[in-house]
């Protein structure tokens, strides 16, 4: 993917859009992401950069990604 894939976050979604995980606790510097939940696709940004790059997955994707985090089928044997 190059950099001209990537959307301004607010150009994407509006602020009020944009949501994280219960489980990404407070913003002390941890690695976490905002989603924005649009029409076909699921926006995804960097959550300390609420007005930097974004970019969409189909939901599709994103449905297949959380089946795959739940079921934990991510981790190594």
């Amino acid at each position: 993917m190059t950099n001209s894939s990537f959307l301004n976050a607010l150009e994407l979604a509006h602020e009020n859009a944009w949501f994280k995980s219960s489980y990404s606790g407070d913003n002390t510097g941890a690695g976490c992401v905002s989603i924005a939940v649009l029409a076909d696709r699921i926006g995804i940004r960097d959550s300390k950069q609420s007005n930097g790059p974004a970019f969409t997955v189909p939901t599709t994707a994103w449905a297949s990604f959380i089946r795959e985090i739940q079921t934990d089928q991510h981790r190594p044997a």
